[in-house]
């Protein structure tokens, strides 16, 4: 039996985070990591947009195991005994700890088919850059956060793609209609074949190619296929522990998971925003990094609680955003352009408050729109427009 100070079940950007975390306060106590992954951990960002333009592949690295930490790769908890503090993992190896962070991440959702690529790991990356590099026509299933980066990044390359989605708009859960419309051309002209408002029947391999088959009928070949259709939180592990879990673990304003000494963080993390004033789940980098960081600093003894409003990113061809709060096409939006529909900004509303705020090729507001969503309001939809730097 293996013995830690600390246990970090996951091998992802929170879980290092929580390694930093810790050692900010204790440099010796023993660190064990078991990750499912057979890698160590890495930045997720570059997978789906600098790695693609040239980035040094070197830049991934984490370095974690510069940290004092013992890595246990390619292994997965399955069980958690929290009355005897022992983690037991899919060999049957055994983990004592005296505290532990569930950073279990979370699953691709997938459409069924042997071979499509689920864009979520280091391992699915190096398989579509080999495809890219060798392949020429592809269909990438999904107009959200990886459909629209992957699209553009085989695009970029030259590859003939086809996107398919359900929506009306590349990016229609976020954008207003508008800007998910003027998209859908924009990449048109960019070369992507945009197919608006296709469920996909089937995808079925046909040699070393695939065939595509919407539900309207649409039939495709391609060499690659490329599924980009959200996460579900891995929340198994902490459910058969007696863990609450909700569309994520439920942990506290410390990020204690119902135990208390048990710690999650990152995407499978549901904790309460005060600026929002409700329970949230984040998939993005910045949560991951600073989450994990409290979390990890917290199993160290510290006692801090987590309010930060995490924000998100994203690589559009030539153009770009930042998002912060609640992007959601579902509310109220004031759009305030400088030209329309490539630099401006756009708030969004519920019950008179801002709940989010979509800074469209509009940099260094970040904070400034956290301010904004942190303030009570009611807020005037008229006074908006101007209130953060176009």
């Amino acid at each position: 039996m293996r013995r830690y100070r600390y246990l970090i079940v996951g091998g992802g950007m929170a879980a290092d985070a929580a390694v930093r975390g810790i050692r900010e306060l204790d440099r010796d106590g023993p660190v064990g990591l078991v990750s499912a992954e057979p890698h160590p951990p890495y930045n997720r960002p570059p997978l789906s947009k600098g790695l693609w333009k040239g980035a040094p592949f070197e830049r991934v690295w984490r370095r974690t195991e510069e940290l004092g930490v013992e890595l246990h790769l390619g292994r997965t908890v399955r069980h958690l005994d929290l009355r005897h503090k022992q983690a037991t993992d899919d060999r049957g190896e055994v983990y004592a700890f005296d505290r532990v962070l569930l950073a279990t991440g979370g699953t691709p959702v997938r459409l069924g088919a042997d071979g499509a690529v689920y864009f979520r790991t280091l391992d699915d990356y190096q398989t579509l850059r080999r495809l890219a590099d060798q392949r020429e026509r592809f269909v990438v299933v999904g107009g959200g956060f990886i459909g629209s980066e992957i699209a553009a990044a085989l695009a970029q390359l030259g590859r003939r793609v086809t996107m398919l989605f359900l929506e009306d708009g590349v990016g229609a859960r976020l954008f207003p209609a508008g800007l998910a419309r003027f998209l859908n051309d924009y990449y048109r002209e960019r070369g992507v074949e945009v197919l608006p408002n296709q469920a996909v029947a089937r995808v079925e391999p046909t040699g070393e190619r695939f065939e595509v088959q919407t539900q309207s009928g649409l039939r495709f070949e391609a060499d690659g296929v490329v599924a980009g259709l959200g996460i579900r939180p891995n929340t198994e592990l902490a459910a058969s522990a007696g863990l609450p879990v909700e569309d994520g673990i439920l942990v506290d304003e410390s990020l204690r998971a119902g135990h208390p000494d048990v710690f999650a963080a990152g995407d499978v993390t549901r904790f309460f925003n005060p600026a929002l004033g409700k329970r949230i789940r984040v998939e993005h980098e910045d949560n991951a990094n600073t989450q994990g960081q409290v979390a990890g600093r917290n199993l160290a003894g510290a006692d801090e609680r987590y309010t930060h409003l995490p924000f998100f990113y994203s690589d559009l061809f030539d153009l770009g955003y930042e998002a912060v709060g609640e992007v959601d096409a579902r509310l109220s939006v004031v759009e305030d352009w400088k030209e329309p529909y490539r630099e401006g900004v756009v708030y969004y509303l519920d019950q008179g408050r801002v709940r989010g705020v979509l800074l469209w090729n509009v940099w260094g507001q970040v904070d400034a729109a956290r301010e904004l969503i942190a303030e009570p309001g009611p807020q005037d939809p008229v006074r908006l427009r101007g209130r953060l730097p176009r």
